[in-house]
């Protein structure tokens, strides 16, 4: 029996209801894979009746968006995980007439069910090997090849996936497996640098040379000299005068002070 979700009675349906698998293979995305794979048993139980591929593609998508999203919710993303596997069940009912186990049943090869795998809705290329490895490794479906188009999933000894959990020790060692890869993608990531951000910072830097000495030469101000215009200052023209004379039509100041006083003179004596 398969033990992927920490709960018996889920396990025993993943085990025997290949559509309550495959949905729980889909849902097995950015969230525990006990919470993944103990959905389609919670799907079972809202229903209230078995699951059905044929009534899941039929319903109404709003109804079965509300069966995910009602809490606790099947998924972290429930309305896009409901519109997911109604796609998955649409896609059986259309190419295998409603019979989840007929994807790999009669599979001439292992890059056949691959193939079969990897059309569904839900299963990237990554998935796709994965499920064919669970198949092959837990669930006796081993059609020619089918190691080799699940690698390296479906390699013997190792602890990559939930194709290889069959109890609590299992799932720790996959869980550091998963880790450790998570650490190195990350420190990769860090590692290289972010396509087109150093072009972009060398179109920006001005173009430098280098002087004598190695080191970039600082340009200093150059202080810029504004030329004034000086306003041309009218000088008083002065004219020369001879000795006792003023401008025509004016008598001199000395002439002119004696005859005030000779006036004031006349009229104190009146």
């Amino acid at each position: 029996m398969l033990r992927l979700s920490g709960d018996p009675e889920a396990d025993r349906l993943l085990s025997t209801d290949p559509l309550a698998l495959l949905i729980g293979m889909v849902l097995d995305q950015q969230v525990p894979l006990e919470w993944a794979f103990a959905g389609p048993a919670e799907l079972r139980r809202r229903l209230g009746r078995d699951l059905d591929t044929k009534e899941i593609a039929s319903m109404d998508p709003e109804v079965l968006a509300g069966l995910f999203s009602a809490k606790p919710a099947l998924h972290r993303y429930p309305g896009s995980m409901a519109g997911r596997v109604q796609d998955l069940c649409r896609t059986i009912v259309a190419d295998y007439g409603g019979k989840p186990d007929g994807i790999w049943e009669g599979v001439g090869s292992g890059t056949e069910l691959l193939d079969r795998v990897r059309r569904l809705p839900g299963f990237g290329e990554q998935k796709a090997k994965i499920f064919v490895a669970l198949l092959g490794k837990q669930l006796g479906v081993r059609p020619d090849g089918w190691r080799e188009s699940s690698s390296p999933y479906g390699d013997p000894d190792t602890f990559r996936s939930v194709a290889d959990i069959t109890d609590a020790g299992s799932l720790d060692r996959v869980r550091a497996f998963k880790q450790e890869m998570k650490a190195k993608n990350k420190a990769a990531a860090a590692a290289t640098p972010v396509a087109g951000k150093t072009t972009r910072a060398r179109k920006q830097e001005p173009a430098r040379q280098l002087g004598a000495t190695g080191k970039v030469p600082v340009k200093k101000a150059q202080a810029k000299t504004v030329a004034v215009k000086k306003a041309p200052v009218k000088k008083a023209s002065t004219t020369k005068l001879s000795r006792g004379k003023t401008p025509a039509g004016k008598e001199p100041a000395g002439k002119a002070r004696a005859a005030r006083k000779r006036a004031t003179a006349s009229a104190g004596q009146r």
